[in-house]
Protein backbone atom coordinates (compact mmCIF):
# COMPACT_ATOMS: atom_id res chain seq x y z
CA UNK A 1 0.00 0.00 0.00
CA UNK A 2 1.21 3.33 -0.60
CA UNK A 3 -0.15 6.64 1.45
CA UNK A 4 -0.66 10.12 -0.16
CA UNK A 5 0.88 13.27 0.91
CA UNK A 6 -0.57 15.55 2.54
CA UNK A 7 -0.31 17.97 -0.06
CA UNK A 8 -2.21 15.15 -2.25
CA UNK A 9 -4.39 14.58 0.11
CA UNK A 10 -5.50 18.65 0.50
CA UNK A 11 -5.46 18.60 -3.54
CA UNK A 12 -8.06 16.07 -3.31
CA UNK A 13 -10.04 17.43 -0.73
CA UNK A 14 -10.21 21.12 -3.08
CA UNK A 15 -11.60 19.07 -5.70
CA UNK A 16 -14.74 17.81 -3.95
CA UNK A 17 -15.53 21.49 -2.97
CA UNK A 18 -18.28 23.20 -5.28
CA UNK A 19 -17.95 26.59 -6.79
CA UNK A 20 -19.98 28.93 -4.42
CA UNK A 21 -19.40 27.37 -1.33
CA UNK A 22 -18.93 29.05 1.69
CA UNK A 23 -16.10 26.97 3.89
CA UNK A 24 -14.02 26.72 6.71
CA UNK A 25 -10.99 25.10 7.21
CA UNK A 26 -9.89 24.04 10.90
CA UNK A 27 -6.39 23.87 12.39
CA UNK A 28 -3.80 22.05 11.34
CA UNK A 29 -3.39 20.21 7.72
CA UNK A 30 -6.87 21.25 6.55
CA UNK A 31 -5.49 24.77 6.32
CA UNK A 32 -2.99 23.41 2.98
CA UNK A 33 -6.84 22.88 1.14
CA UNK A 34 -7.12 26.61 0.74
CA UNK A 35 -3.92 26.78 -1.74
CA UNK A 36 -5.25 24.05 -4.11
CA UNK A 37 -8.78 25.56 -5.06
CA UNK A 38 -9.21 26.49 -8.36
CA UNK A 39 -8.89 29.96 -8.93
CA UNK A 40 -11.70 29.78 -11.34
CA UNK A 41 -13.83 28.66 -9.10
CA UNK A 42 -15.19 31.55 -6.62
CA UNK A 43 -15.27 29.22 -3.34
CA UNK A 44 -15.41 31.63 -0.42
CA UNK A 45 -13.07 30.98 2.51
CA UNK A 46 -14.54 31.51 6.23
CA UNK A 47 -12.05 31.97 9.08
CA UNK A 48 -13.22 31.68 12.99
CA UNK A 49 -11.59 34.96 14.14
CA UNK A 50 -13.12 37.35 11.65
CA UNK A 51 -12.39 37.14 7.77
CA UNK A 52 -14.57 36.05 5.19
CA UNK A 53 -12.86 35.80 1.54
CA UNK A 54 -9.51 34.30 2.77
CA UNK A 55 -6.64 33.11 0.41
CA UNK A 56 -4.03 30.83 -0.35
CA UNK A 57 -1.15 31.43 2.12
CA UNK A 58 1.67 34.33 0.89
CA UNK A 59 4.50 34.15 -0.75
CA UNK A 60 7.58 34.54 1.38
CA UNK A 61 8.61 38.30 1.94
CA UNK A 62 4.51 39.24 1.58
CA UNK A 63 3.60 38.32 4.63
CA UNK A 64 0.70 40.89 6.13
CA UNK A 65 1.15 39.76 10.42
CA UNK A 66 -2.65 41.44 10.31
CA UNK A 67 -3.73 38.37 8.26
CA UNK A 68 -3.89 35.37 9.96
CA UNK A 69 -6.10 32.49 10.19
CA UNK A 70 -7.42 30.78 13.26
CA UNK A 71 -4.31 28.64 13.64
CA UNK A 72 -1.97 31.81 13.45
CA UNK A 73 -0.71 31.24 9.95
CA UNK A 74 -0.58 33.97 7.42
CA UNK A 75 -3.09 33.83 4.99
CA UNK A 76 -3.95 36.51 2.01
CA UNK A 77 -7.54 38.21 1.91
CA UNK A 78 -8.76 37.97 -2.02
CA UNK A 79 -10.47 41.46 -3.58
CA UNK A 80 -13.80 41.99 -1.63
CA UNK A 81 -12.90 40.36 1.95
CA UNK A 82 -15.08 41.10 4.85
CA UNK A 83 -13.46 41.54 8.50
CA UNK A 84 -15.80 40.93 11.32
CA UNK A 85 -16.14 40.82 15.05
CA UNK A 86 -15.39 37.33 16.51
CA UNK A 87 -18.79 37.05 17.88
CA UNK A 88 -20.57 37.88 14.16
CA UNK A 89 -18.00 34.77 12.54
CA UNK A 90 -19.44 32.30 15.29
CA UNK A 91 -22.55 33.15 14.39
CA UNK A 92 -22.24 32.31 11.17
CA UNK A 93 -20.92 29.27 12.15
CA UNK A 94 -23.63 28.24 14.52
CA UNK A 95 -26.61 29.63 11.83
CA UNK A 96 -25.79 26.93 9.39
CA UNK A 97 -24.17 29.70 7.09
CA UNK A 98 -21.49 27.33 6.00
CA UNK A 99 -21.86 24.58 3.27
CA UNK A 100 -18.80 22.90 4.56
CA UNK A 101 -15.74 22.86 7.23
CA UNK A 102 -12.86 20.70 6.80
CA UNK A 103 -11.85 19.40 10.18
CA UNK A 104 -8.78 17.08 11.63
CA UNK A 105 -9.57 14.42 14.17
CA UNK A 106 -8.31 11.99 16.69
CA UNK A 107 -10.81 9.73 16.04
CA UNK A 108 -14.20 9.06 14.13
CA UNK A 109 -16.86 6.70 14.71
CA UNK A 110 -19.13 4.58 12.49
CA UNK A 111 -22.05 6.95 13.14
CA UNK A 112 -20.18 9.89 12.34
CA UNK A 113 -19.30 10.99 15.68
CA UNK A 114 -16.17 13.29 15.27
CA UNK A 115 -13.64 13.38 18.74
CA UNK A 116 -10.96 15.98 17.30
CA UNK A 117 -9.51 17.73 20.98
CA UNK A 118 -8.03 15.95 24.12
CA UNK A 119 -6.30 17.59 27.24
CA UNK A 120 -4.61 14.05 27.43
CA UNK A 121 -3.30 13.51 23.92
CA UNK A 122 0.58 14.58 22.90
CA UNK A 123 0.40 17.36 21.07
CA UNK A 124 -3.46 18.39 21.51
CA UNK A 125 -4.98 21.94 21.54
CA UNK A 126 -6.09 21.88 25.52
CA UNK A 127 -9.55 22.95 24.43
CA UNK A 128 -12.52 22.61 21.44
CA UNK A 129 -12.27 25.42 20.11
CA UNK A 130 -14.61 26.47 17.47
CA UNK A 131 -14.57 23.11 16.14
CA UNK A 132 -17.82 22.01 18.14
CA UNK A 133 -19.51 25.29 16.30
CA UNK A 134 -18.42 24.40 13.33
CA UNK A 135 -19.26 20.51 13.58
CA UNK A 136 -23.32 21.57 14.54
CA UNK A 137 -23.52 24.56 12.07
CA UNK A 138 -21.86 23.42 8.97
CA UNK A 139 -23.90 21.56 6.04
CA UNK A 140 -21.23 19.22 5.64
CA UNK A 141 -18.56 17.98 7.56
CA UNK A 142 -15.42 16.71 6.01
CA UNK A 143 -12.42 14.89 8.29
CA UNK A 144 -9.00 15.20 7.11
CA UNK A 145 -6.83 12.45 8.82
CA UNK A 146 -3.87 9.90 8.63
CA UNK A 147 -6.03 6.85 8.38
CA UNK A 148 -3.18 5.05 11.75
CA UNK A 149 -2.08 6.42 14.75
CA UNK A 150 1.54 7.10 14.96
CA UNK A 151 0.96 3.53 16.58
CA UNK A 152 -0.88 1.89 14.09
CA UNK A 153 -3.74 2.34 15.74
CA UNK A 154 -7.33 3.13 13.70
CA UNK A 155 -8.65 6.54 13.32
CA UNK A 156 -11.88 5.27 12.18
CA UNK A 157 -13.76 3.39 15.07
CA UNK A 158 -16.45 1.63 16.16
CA UNK A 159 -17.26 4.28 18.88
CA UNK A 160 -15.07 6.76 20.14
CA UNK A 161 -13.02 7.05 23.34
CA UNK A 162 -11.97 10.70 23.35
CA UNK A 163 -14.45 13.37 23.79
CA UNK A 164 -16.61 14.11 21.41
CA UNK A 165 -16.82 17.43 19.04
CA UNK A 166 -20.40 16.72 17.35
CA UNK A 167 -22.14 13.75 17.24
CA UNK A 168 -23.54 11.98 14.04
CA UNK A 169 -21.96 15.35 11.86
CA UNK A 170 -19.04 13.49 9.78
CA UNK A 171 -20.44 13.14 6.40
CA UNK A 172 -16.80 12.14 4.58
CA UNK A 173 -13.51 11.32 5.85
CA UNK A 174 -10.36 11.39 3.85
CA UNK A 175 -7.33 10.13 4.85
CA UNK A 176 -4.27 8.68 3.37
CA UNK A 177 -5.14 4.96 2.11
CA UNK A 178 -8.43 6.21 1.00
CA UNK A 179 -11.80 7.71 1.09
CA UNK A 180 -15.15 6.89 2.74
CA UNK A 181 -18.42 7.93 3.02
CA UNK A 182 -20.46 8.27 6.52
CA UNK A 183 -23.67 5.91 5.90
CA UNK A 184 -26.90 4.71 7.98
CA UNK A 185 -24.92 1.45 7.47
CA UNK A 186 -21.22 2.90 8.65
CA UNK A 187 -17.92 3.48 6.55
CA UNK A 188 -18.15 2.94 2.90
CA UNK A 189 -15.27 3.38 0.58
CA UNK A 190 -16.11 6.30 -2.01
CA UNK A 191 -12.07 5.75 -3.51
CA UNK A 192 -9.11 4.13 -2.77
CA UNK A 193 -5.52 5.20 -3.09
CA UNK A 194 -2.03 4.03 -3.74
CA UNK A 195 -3.26 0.09 -4.80
CA UNK A 196 -5.00 -0.32 -1.41
CA UNK A 197 -7.66 -2.62 -1.34
CA UNK A 198 -10.64 -2.74 0.75
CA UNK A 199 -9.40 -6.31 2.07
CA UNK A 200 -6.17 -4.25 3.54
CA UNK A 201 -8.06 -1.60 5.14
CA UNK A 202 -10.61 -3.89 6.68
CA UNK A 203 -7.75 -5.98 8.35
CA UNK A 204 -6.60 -2.14 9.60
CA UNK A 205 -9.76 -0.62 10.75
CA UNK A 206 -11.36 -3.71 12.19
CA UNK A 207 -14.76 -2.90 10.41
CA UNK A 208 -17.36 -4.07 7.92
CA UNK A 209 -16.83 -1.64 4.95
CA UNK A 210 -19.04 -3.73 2.74
CA UNK A 211 -21.84 -2.71 1.04
CA UNK A 212 -25.08 -4.71 2.77
CA UNK A 213 -27.57 -3.98 -0.14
Amino acid sequence: MTRISREELAARIAADIPEGAYVNLGIGAPTLVANYLLADLEIILHTENGLLGMGPAPDAGLIDPDLINAGKQPVTALAGAAYFHHADSFGMMRGGHLDICVLGAFQVSATGDLANWSTGAPGAIPAVGGAMDLAIGAKDVFVMTDLLTKSGESKLVAECVYPLTGVGCVSRVYTDRAVFDVTGDGFRVRELFGGTTIDQLEQLIRLDLRNKD
